[in-house]
């Protein structure tokens, strides 16, 4: 287990914590074995076209809780991202089950040339009251910025003095861009706040209560914990400040996503004593297997749930295998996010789809609960085999770009937008999906590969798109391997 400290204002990045690298070219099962090896070594770029910015996740956790306000203390700029979640909480509120999502409250302090000069504490103090007399939140979050953080200013104080003013939770969030190359350390920040400011400690359990770390998909878990008496809690998305504050009473953690959800299952069990099921989410068949049977150990009911698996597999896999016939031969490339990316390789492998290479923004070695039953892609290496033509790929289209024009699969699955568009240049039927849910268990392999046979099924688009498309890259660069930058 990882050691946490929630008496510290920050918590620790990736890079020290996790072992976490953004440069990697291989395959699969060697990048597995040098991770477990304690081999693993990140490798810098001598050119880079674009990077993340942790503020951007640690926003995505916290805009979406539906009683609080967020306060982004930075130049107005820094703001538009915070913005982007707005969209996203309204459209998918629907998925979740929540028919009218309160209006989101996002503000900026705003700073100007001068404040950089003489600093933005007074700013920050006017900001928070003004916030909290226009919309009365539950808690407000501070989300720190380089300008900020450059310039030194106290938030965690400003905050603390805020907090005792007015009564409410006032969280500092220290996110800024420049602490760390792995940007997912901001999804950390905003749950080492959320963990230090509003989850309580409690010596009960409510056996009916299992704690989610999710994104905003649509809402599985319901039914998939009804037969063992229980209800998800989901964190953050649509929650209120309130359900946070008793999740630390939940009978058990689990994750849609490991990348996301990591650091709080780990302190939800070492700091509140909430066990995190000792597997990876369920995506692929052999892994929802443990997944159910993780999840019927923690709860003392290992009998509820060999019972749910029998009784999904009788009603899934025969069309499964149907679609299977259908989706033979086919060859896909995938690229995402870490434990989204490994959960969709695997759900190829149980199609029956050869996945021809990957690129994945990022990796972790470790996960901070430190169980190897947690680590995705070793379990997909050893469910399916190897990855070959697996990147690390920090986010760079470039690299992606010149990958998908050497490998030439019949279809490019993405989770997020943007990249896409590389596939659609080539010809390449393309899909994305950004519900995380939707190809999860049994169900959701079915439910995924009906999505792909769809794709590959209606191509005349992006081929008309490939006659017509504008490849920015030279031929000189897609000659090149897509590791030519890295530095030797």
């Amino acid at each position: 287990m990882s050691k946490n400290n929630l008496k510290l204002p920050a918590v620790e990045i990736r890079e020290l914590r996790t072992n976490s690298i953004t440069g990697y070219d291989g395959n699969a099962k060697d990048l597995v074995e040098k991770a477990h090896s304690t081999g693993l070594k990140d490798i810098e770029r001598g050119f880079q076209q674009c990077a993340g910015c942790s503020i951007t996740k640690a926003a995505c956790m916290t805009v979406l809780i539906q009683d609080a306000a967020v306060i982004e203390h930075g130049p107005i700029g820094c703001s538009t991202c915070l913005h982007d979640f707005n969209f996203t909480y309204m459209v998918n509120g629907k998925l979740r089950g929540v028919g009218a999502p309160t209006q989101r409250k996002i503000f900026s302090t705003n700073l100007q040339e001068k404040d950089t000069v003489y600093g933005g504490t007074r700013k920050l103090e006017k900001t928070i009251r003004d916030v909290y007399e226009r919309t009365h939140p539950n808690a407000i979050f501070v989300l720190s910025t380089c300008a900020s953080a450059i310039i030194g200013d106290d938030i965690e104080s400003v905050c603390d003095a805020a907090e005792d003013e007015l009564g409410i939770p006032i969280v500092s969030i220290v996110c800024e861009g420049f602490r760390t190359r792995v940007w997912t350390t901001g999804f950390d920040a905003a749950y080492h706040g959320i963990a230090r400011k509003l989850i309580e400690k409690s010596d009960k359990r409510d056996e009916t209560k299992i704690n989610v770390i999710n994104f905003w998909g649509g809402d599985r878990f319901t039914e998939w914990f009804a037969p063992f008496g229980c209800k998800p809690n989901y964190i953050t998305p649509y929650s209120t400040v309130n359900t946070l504050k008793h999740s630390g009473d939940a009978a058990a953690t689990v994750m849609a996503c490991s990348t996301l959800g990591s650091y709080l299952a780990n302190v939800l069990e070492t700091e509140f004593g909430v066990p995190e099921i000792e597997t990876a989410p369920p995506y692929g068949i052999a892994q929802t297997d443990r997944w159910f049977r993780a999840l019927g150990k923690v709860l003392h009911k290992e009998d509820i749930a060999e019972k749910v698996i029998a009784e999904k597999k009788e009603k899934y896999l025969p069309k499964i295998e149907e679609l299977r016939e259908k989706l033979k031969g086919l060859k896909a490339y995938v690229t995402g996010g870490a434990a989204h990316g490994h959960a969709l390789l695997s759900v190829l492998g149980e199609l029956g789809i050869e996945a021809v290479g990957a690129s994945i923004f990022h990796h972790d070695a470790v996960f901070d609960s430190k169980r190897v039953e947690n680590d995705q892609l070793k379990e997909r290496v050893e469910d399916f085999g190897d990855v070959k033509h697996y990147r690390v790929c920090s986010k760079q289209e470039y690299e992606l770009a010149n990958a998908l024009g050497k490998l030439k699969p019949d279809i490019l699955l993405s989770r997020h937008g943007g990249m896409t568009l590389w596939g659609a240049k080539y010809g390449i039927p393309s899909l994305l999906v950004g519900d995380e849910h939707l190809s999860m268990g049994y169900e959701g392999i079915l439910d995924y590969g009906e999505r792909i046979l769809d794709t590959i099924e209606n191509d005349e688009f992006v081929k008309n798109l490939q006659k017509h498309a504008i490849n920015p890259y030279t031929k000189w660069w897609l000659m090149q391997n897509p590791d030519y930058f890295f530095e030797k």
